[in-house]
């Protein structure tokens, strides 16, 4: 299930990494949950319509909107609960009016747009550091089938046949990053390709794809 939120305008400048912000409500309206150390089983969006003031932060002059999905609808049943009690967002945004989507009927491959940029990282044993990979790394679409598939594991559902890729027919694909908690996270801005069953694909549509979904990652249209 999918919860469309949408913001009034700002009144103070909303700063680049607002993501924080976004994670940090979405736990509040949550309360005590036991989501927040486990594989993400949902993803959003980043705020759309923003307008770059230098080096400051964004306006939205026309107020915004995002949206949460989750593969437990008793999720966003609370979310929706504790928007109701406390509808502010921050920077003199309200949370003006909210709208629910279902899961699409996909067939058995679809090409999916991003609304945030696709996460995809590993832990290199040789130095214990982690490594960023994007849309034109060989390795991208394994890893990218790879985290899917521990997913479905973790929500019960059959993983076998599923298959991510980039869209390598995109023509502008392009790398876009945050800063979260100070660290710089980058991701790949491309559309992205899944094959699998109906279940599977509207389970994607759900949970996002790569690393990081509960940060703001991965999020597919």
């Amino acid at each position: 299930m999918r919860l469309h939120i949408h913001l009034s305008r700002n009144k103070e400048v909303v700063p680049f990494n607002y993501q924080e912000r976004q994670v940090s409500k979405l736990h509040y309206w949550l309360g005590k949950n036991e989501i927040h150390n486990k594989q993400s089983l949902y993803s959003f969006s980043w705020l759309k319509n923003g307008e770059q003031r230098g080096e400051k932060g964004l306006m939205f002059t026309n107020g915004s909107q995002y949206f949460i999905s989750c593969f437990d609808n008793n999720l966003i049943k609370q979310i929706i609960k504790s928007i109701q009690a406390d509808n502010d967002f921050g920077w003199g945004m309200k949370i003006i009016s909210l709208s629910l989507e279902k899961e699409p009927t996909f067939n058995t491959e679809h090409s999916f747009s991003v609304g945030s940029p696709v996460f995809i990282k590993r832990l290199q044993l040789e130095s214990k550091n982690s490594k960023f990979y994007f849309y034109n790394d060989i390795e991208a679409n394994l890893f990218l089938t790879q985290t899917l598939t521990n997913k479905l594991k973790q929500a019960g559902l059959p993983s076998s046949d599923i298959e991510v890729r980039f869209d390598e027919s995109f023509p502008n694909p392009h790398i876009k990053g945050c800063m979260y908690k100070g660290v710089k996270n980058k991701g790949s801005i491309c559309p992205i390709i899944i094959k699998g069953t109906p279940e599977q694909l509207a389970f994607a549509w759900n949970v996002g794809v790569g690393n990081s979904t509960g940060i703001g990652f991965g999020s597919l249209i």
